[in-house]
């Protein structure tokens, strides 16, 4: 990938996040409010188990494309 900035993936990775944060919200705001209600009854552990999941799966798929 010679001649991509940082800058330039990673403000387009934040901006692929923003999309993908924001398209349940917008389709099914109920959805997302009964997922959000059930994810502040999760514990501690739990949440750091949920967050340890998904970073090692976007940690899996960037090796997986960059490798």
């Amino acid at each position: 990938m010679a001649g991509v900035e940082f800058w330039d993936v990673g403000l387009g990775a934040v901006a692929l996040m923003l999309v993908a944060e924001g398209l349940l919200p917008f389709l099914s705001p109920q959805s997302w409010r009964r997922i959000f209600e059930r994810a502040l009854q999760l514990s501690d552990g739990q949440l750091r188990f949920l967050g340890l999941l998904s970073v090692l799966g976007g940690a899996a798929m960037l090796a997986a494309y960059w490798f």
